[in-house]
């Protein structure tokens, strides 16, 4: 394949200077290398752990919430609409081998945070990160097929041969953002009838029970669960959830925070069996059945997507949605 040349070739992208400051900026489209495709950005939608970077400042375009069209003539997938994948991965090595690419024992490199991503028109993508998207899922669902529905399908399917369905009983899940939200659609759809969420924000909490589950008050120890999903990533909610967790049961960290974390040696850590496990976004092999939880929750992701907005409106908006003020807004880029 001839790679395109597009040295001269100008953008819109967001710069994320830190500071809580955003701009909008023209600068060179990157570019494609050899095993690559450029991909024209469609919808990025908005993830929380991109905070960081509004505070630290980024060196790469951020953005890994990705769908768009390849747009790269004389390619087999020109004019595909595709997801991105962001894990960059060898295909080769023993965890890519064993399906387990987003953990790729050869590259260490995200799309969005190692490398340019979707805050921008344009961003080049590797062939084996290309998820083509069907015809059936609108443009603005198409980007929760990854965090929202592939991070949080994924730690539901890794636990659920821990503590399968039949013999969880009471689940919590602590926090009732997108994750957490895509969690509990998640634990319905693989089984589990007895949900429970706690989360500071009524709002979320009201969507949450739309969606299925029963409100817990945060921070109550007074009920101990055999399974705790803990989407919040907040240490005080990983803190009880060591405490809550019944014996053999099992605490799922599926919330992200960098800030380092203690714990206790006390006697409700060291007295009991049980099972902390941390799980990271999706193996490729689950793109298929994420498509399939789109379709069947359709209505209920819908109103995850609380705002769209063109790219010169992103830096308000994010400040909004760092603001808790929109739960997973998306970043429309061509309006379908």
């Amino acid at each position: 394949m001839t790679v395109l040349d597009r040295t001269n070739a100008m953008m819109e992208a967001a710069v994320f200077h830190g500071h809580e400051r955003i701009t909008i900026e023209r600068i060179r489209i990157p570019d494609v290398g050899a095993g690559e495709v450029l991909v024209r950005v469609s919808r990025t939608a908005l993830c929380g752990s991109d905070f960081k970077l509004w505070h630290k400042g980024a060196e790469f375009t951020a953005g890994h919430e990705i769908f768009g069209v390849v747009e790269q003539p004389g390619h087999r997938m020109h004019g595909r609409r595709c997801a991105v994948y962001i894990p960059i991965h060898c295909g080769h090595c023993a965890a890519c081998l064993r399906g387990d690419t987003q953990m790729c024992l050869e590259v260490s490199s995200l799309i969005g945070w190692n490398r340019p991503g979707g805050y921008a028109e344009y961003l080049p993508v590797p062939e084996n990160c290309l998820l083509p998207v069907p015809d059936d899922i609108e443009d603005s669902l198409a980007p929760l097929l990854l965090d929202t529905i592939g991070t949080s399908a994924h730690a539901v399917r890794f636990v659920s041969r821990v503590v399968p369905p039949q013999e969880a009983g009471p689940v919590l899940v602590t926090g009732a953002g997108p994750v957490g939200l895509g969690v509990i659609l998640a634990l319905k759809d693989a089984g589990y009838s007895d949900i429970h969420v706690s989360d500071p924000n009524a709002w979320r909490l009201r969507i949450a029970e739309a969606f299925g589950a029963m409100s817990h008050p945060v921070g109550d120890t007074g009920k101990r669960f055999a399974l705790i999903m803990e989407c919040s990533g907040a240490h005080a909610a990983r803190n009880l959830g060591i405490e809550v967790v019944l014996p053999r049961g099992a605490l799922v960290l599926v919330g992200e925070n960098a800030m380092p974390w203690t714990i206790e040696e006390g006697k409700v850590f060291r007295r009991k069996d049980f099972y902390m496990i941390r799980t990271f976004y999706f193996p490729l092999g689950d793109f298929e059945p994420n498509i399939a939880l789109l379709r069947c929750y359709k209505d209920e992701y819908r109103v995850l997507v609380d705002g769209e907005f063109g790219l010169r409106d992103l830096p308000q908006n994010f400040a909004r949605f760092a603001e808790g003020k929109l739960i997973k807004p998306v970043l429309a880029l061509e309006r379908s």
